[in-house]
């Protein structure tokens, strides 16, 4: 017998071609696809009365389809978009590339290691510029990542130097004998067209970023009546920060507010002279900050103009490291002294900043749900692929690439950017479909593991609360899918919010042995604050759970 099957002019693996077959063919008798009572009840509770569920639940081996409700339908699947773009970024560039930042000289340098000419330093796309940097190669992450700080009120900072990258760099520029640059200090940030980000006004992303492109400030407890004390990062004469937020009254409003306000209003003054973030506000005495229950309590300003807030960290950088900058570190990225695109010399070149390896971005992207990064990371997939340099391009790229490698038509999403952001919709069957697919691909093994772990790591990490049913607390580590979630007004009744999305895809190692790909999603639930979203949550997390041990 024949090892493949002929058709259409290519050899298919008999396992692929059934596979197809049976997919195309429905994938089973959707009489027997039916939500069992266990998962009916956690959707049909009263927190969802008027919501919309969507799931579908697939053996990845068999392509069996074990329950269906809804899948044809377009769904508001918010950050679950990422299981796109990072498929499709990990087949292309592949888990073990790696993103080089070089910086060159233009110019000679002397006898006494005068640089008589510009330094350039050239972004790569690199995520985390070694801001992130584990001992071990890895990349940093916590359970409530600094980039939700201001949307849930709080965050955990990761360990790393967020300048490590730039003082590295700084360090060889040293070493290869510059000792002053009677020049300017210029980023080349050309690698993309910057594009705005979601409705940040002013903010255009680039392919230089500076901890993920946010100043955090982390703040202490203090006596009532007095100030908090704070620190913020990075310290840099790019940006400061000034706080009058007070502990008041244990009866006072939970209120720290932020100047500029995020999103609407982002700092402008990057460039410039005494650039500085006010916050004001208080906290009441004796209550915890919420999310983490604990002190520090943490915000973030935006860095609205990333290359020239790199620029002056690098200067500052290289001046610790013993390197005189002549130019003022105080001003706009000088970019009309670059030389053309593309025209550098490896012979001009005085230092590099290597990344971790490209599934570590990979891994940062899906665990936390860094949006920014899923941006840049679809950018660098149209890049890579066929030279796209902007989001229009890209998309279409990844369109042409969903249609060919996935038989996943235009139909069945929608997509505004990389990262989930808007009115994003895919139907249960699409992302199935890119789920499925890529078990065929090199990489699979990295792609599930990428994913968030149910009660171990990213966004999944506190889904442990299974105390009304111990049976399924072996889902634990068993489950790994990306989370989105999305939050806005009712189209309806103006006025009325409502969580828009909660939505959960990815893989099962289920308790029966066998692999599952599933997504679930819930749209259009009351919002009622934050709790609405945790409860959320935590009943994907049961479905999950139950899905582990149902099969």
């Amino acid at each position: 017998m024949k090892p493949f099957i002929e058709a259409s002019g290519k050899r298919w693996p008999i396992a692929v071609a059934a596979a197809f077959l049976l997919a195309s063919c429905g994938g089973s008798d959707h009489n027997s696809t039916s939500v069992p009572d266990a998962i009916m009840q956690v959707m049909q509770k009263p927190a969802y009365k008027g919501a919309t569920w969507a799931m579908q639940v697939v053996d990845v081996d068999t392509v069996h389809v074990i329950y269906d409700l809804n899948s044809g339908s377009q769904m508001f699947i918010a950050s679950v978009r990422k299981v796109f773009t990072t498929g499709n970024a990990l087949n292309i560039l592949g888990a073990k590339r790696t993103h080089v930042t070089p910086v060159y000289k233009q110019g000679t340098v002397d006898a006494n290691g005068t640089l008589n000419g510009n330094l350039i330093m050239v972004a790569s796309g690199d995520l985390t510029m070694g801001g992130r940097a584990n001992p071990d190669g890895t990349v940093a992450l916590t359970a409530f990542d600094h980039n939700e700080a201001d949307g849930l009120g709080n965050a955990l900072l990761s360990a790393p130097d967020p300048l490590a990258g730039f003082n590295a760099i700084a360090a060889q520029v040293a070493a290869a004998g510059i000792k002053k640059v009677n020049g300017d200090v210029v980023i080349d940030d050309r690698l993309f067209d910057a594009f705005q980000y979601r409705d940040e006004e002013g903010f255009n992303v680039t392919p230089m970023m500076v901890n993920d492109d946010v100043v955090d400030i982390s703040f202490s407890p203090s006596a009532q009546g007095a100030l908090l004390p704070f620190t913020y990062r990075p310290m840099s004469a790019a940006f400061s920060v000034q706080s009058t937020l007070t502990t008041g009254a244990a009866t006072s409003d939970f209120s720290v507010d932020l100047n500029p306000e995020p999103p609407d209003d982002v700092p402008k003054c990057f460039g410039a002279a005494n650039c500085v973030g006010e916050v004001s506000g208080t906290v009441p005495a004796g209550v915890a900050p919420p999310l983490t229950g604990a002190y520090p309590l943490v915000r973030t300003f935006r860095v609205s103009q990333p290359s020239t807030y790199a620029r002056t960290v690098f200067i500052e950088a290289l001046t610790r490291a013993g390197v005189t900058v002549a130019a003022a570190p105080l001003k706009t990225n000088p970019v009309a002294l670059l030389p053309a695109q593309g025209s550098y010399s490896s012979t001009q070149q005085v230092a590099a900043l290597t990344s971790a390896p490209y599934a570590q971005d990979l891994r940062f992207v899906n665990k936390v749900s860094y949006n920014i990064g899923a941006d840049v990371t679809l950018l660098l997939y149209g890049l890579a692929k066929n030279g796209s340099r902007s989001m229009a391009t890209a998309l279409a790229t990844e369109q042409s690439e969903l249609s060919s490698a996935f038989k996943i038509t235009p139909d069945q999403y929608h997509f505004e950017d990389g990262s989930g952001g808007g009115d994003t919709t895919a139907t249960a069957t699409a992302v199935i479909a890119m789920l499925r697919g890529m078990r065929l691909m090199p990489d699979y093994a990295t792609y599930v593991d990428m994913m968030p772990s149910l009660g171990v790591d990213g966004s999944l990490t506190t889904v442990t609360d299974f105390e009304s049913d111990q049976t399924l607390a072996g889902a634990k580590g068993r489950v790994y899918a990306k989370t989105g979630t999305y939050v806005g007004l009712s189209t309806s009744q103006p006025q009325m919010p409502l969580l828009k999305a909660q939505a959960l895809a990815g893989y099962i190692d289920a308790k029966s042995g066998r692999r599952i790909a599933f997504f679930l999603t819930m749209n259009n639930a009351v919002f009622e604050g934050f709790p609405t979203v945790l409860n959320a949550f935590q009943d994907e997390g049961e479905i999950a759970a139950l899905l582990w041990k149902l099969q």
